[in-house]
């Protein structure tokens, strides 16, 4: 069954909502919500730009598609909002410092040169994470001071199971603003 592109529609616009929970308690709530961490990567021609995100989210597996938002108070937000090309790296708890390193205000997430290299389609990649997806961002929608991007997933490079299943491919999670792992422990 498809849905007719006119139920698609913004409902209210941001600028007349009048009623919301306040900032710190809507931070709260999160806080306690855990999220798989993405480091996405991109090059806007300038120079090649990371972040870290929790919000990635699988939308769609045909076409394969995906959404992450973006805060356009990050430094890295221009970039993005310019490039319609990201490669979402999905590190394992090995690549814990790929993901402080994207996710720290002010620092050259591309001064080691021997932990990067680009794609033939020219994108920045961190070819250590346990897996990559290059994407085309066909679609942006701002969402208060965020940007929703949707991104169609055109290539990927992911391990077999067995590599899966070793320590080093430990998922890594972010929860109550400290990163843990994921593991035998965990399970319920």
């Amino acid at each position: 069954m498809s849905i007719a592109p006119s139920h698609f529609q913004t409902i209210v616009p941001t600028d007349q909502l009048t009623e919301s929970v306040d900032v710190d308690t809507f931070k709260a709530a999160f806080r306690m919500h855990p999220a798989g961490v993405a480091v996405i990567t991109t090059d806007s021609g300038d120079r090649p730009a990371a972040m870290t995100v929790s919000s990635l989210a699988s939308v769609s597996t045909e076409p394969p598609m995906v959404i992450f938002s973006l805060s356009r108070m990050s430094g890295a937000a221009a970039a993005f909002l310019e490039s319609d090309n990201v490669v979402i790296h999905l590190p394992g708890a090995a690549q814990l410092w790929l993901a402080q390193m994207a996710a720290a205000p002010g620092v050259d997430r591309f001064a080691d040169p021997t932990q990067w290299t680009r794609l033939p389609t020219g994108e920045p990649v961190f070819p250590d994470t346990y897996a990559w997806l290059r994407g085309r961002i066909v679609s942006r929608l701002e969402a208060g001071n965020s940007v929703i991007c949707v991104a169609h997933i055109v290539q990927a490079s992911v391990p077999d199971a067995e590599t899966l299943v070793n320590d080093q491919s430990a998922p890594l999670v972010y929860h109550a603003r400290t990163w843990h792992q994921l593991g035998t422990g965990s399970k319920i």
